[in-house]
């Protein structure tokens, strides 16, 4: 079976913190296999003040909250639904769910998280509702006793890897949230590079001012910020897309926390770009290939010149599309929690 087979004609009520228009690729790539899908960003509000509210102090927000979920309980009254798809589950809340189960008993409730669980805890506490849970962590999995489900590149990466440019503009590209030690590490990166004559483009994310400021105070490494190189602006999948094709190495810093492979990971496996990460996990996993995954200590960064010089190695076909949004959300829809990656990484 594949993914239209499953859901093609289903009605799927999914849920999403809104995620550099992530959200937006998971609805139409489910919509493009046939389903019928309602969409609900999972915070009441996306406003910046909303998103650091929540992320720092939820219980202050919590009556927003209550009220903002008891409104699509309200809503979506009378509708049946086959599938309800929560993604992350930072913010939906257990009555919510309780209350959704009286009223699809014949629903099928799929949990994913692409967040460890050090990070945001509220989503351990939701996870007996789901009949399916995923997590991007493999020690998370493992602790909670739930699937282990890597993340994936969407289909324009797969573009980039098609039509690769020659002589690209940038020899190493980072781009991310900023946090933890990101800035001192891709600092001292940049640094690496522009001493070997090679070019470097960065992009740091903040959600907001007050979460800067806060983070600040808490954060010793927020000290050494250039507040000058920080956006509030986040960038838009084409920009990204745009900066992939003109980039030759992709560069990835793990929060120190997390040990499940970011979306960078995936999205240079998608784009045909090799990846400098301080995640020593990724050697773990079946795609790994040190032709095109260079690891680094981020308290003693080693580079070497050649890995900018080399060529990229394809990896296998099935795999190419096991790590697509095709193949993540298959895996999601048609497979059980207990059949899932950790069976391909016992293996290796």
């Amino acid at each position: 079976m594949i993914l239209k087979d499953k859901i093609s004609g289903k009605k799927i009520l999914f849920f999403s913190v809104q995620t550099f228009n992530l959200e937006k690729e998971i609805k139409n790539k489910m919509e493009e296999n046939g389903a019928i899908v309602t969409y609900y960003d999972e915070r009441p509000s996306n406003s910046n003040f909303t998103k650091g509210i929540i992320r720092l102090k939820r219980d202050i927000y919590k009556k927003k909250i209550d009220s903002y979920y008891q409104g699509i309980l309200e809503t979506i009254k009378g509708e049946t639904y086959d599938f309800l798809f929560v993604n992350r589950g930072e913010v939906v809340t257990e009555y919510f769910l309780k209350e959704f189960r009286k009223q699809q008993p014949c629903c099928e409730m799929i949990f994913f998280t692409w967040d460890s669980f050090t990070n945001h805890t509220h989503p351990t506490t939701i996870l007996q509702y789901f009949d399916k849970r995923f997590t991007f962590d493999r020690e998370d999995a493992e602790k909670f006793n739930i699937g282990f489900r890597p993340l994936f590149y969407l289909d324009k990466y797969k573009n980039i890897k098609e039509e690769q440019i020659s002589k690209p503009k940038f020899d190493l590209l980072f781009l991310g949230t900023a946090h933890s030690d990101r800035y001192l590490i891709s600092t001292k990166v940049s640094d690496w590079c522009e001493e070997n004559g090679l070019k470097t483009f960065t992009y740091y994310y903040m959600h907001s001012k007050a979460v800067y400021l806060y983070q600040k105070t808490l954060d010793k490494s927020f000290k050494e910020f250039d507040y000058k190189k920080l956006s509030f602006k986040s960038l838009s999948t084409d920009e990204i897309v745009a900066l992939y094709q003109n980039s030759n190495v992709i560069l990835d810093i793990n929060h120190p926390g997390q040990k499940g492979l970011t979306m960078r990971t995936f999205e240079a496996i998608g784009a045909g770009k090799k990846l400098i990460t301080t995640n020593s996990e990724v050697k773990k996993y079946p795609f790994y290939n040190p032709a095109n995954f260079y690891v680094i200590d981020r308290n003693d960064i080693q580079l070497d010149v050649s890995f900018f010089q080399s060529d990229y190695q394809p990896i296998d076909t099935d795999l190419y599309f096991r790590t697509s949004i095709e193949g993540w959300l298959s895996d999601i829809f048609l497979k059980d929690e207990k059949n899932d990656w950790k069976k391909i990484m016992n293996s290796l």
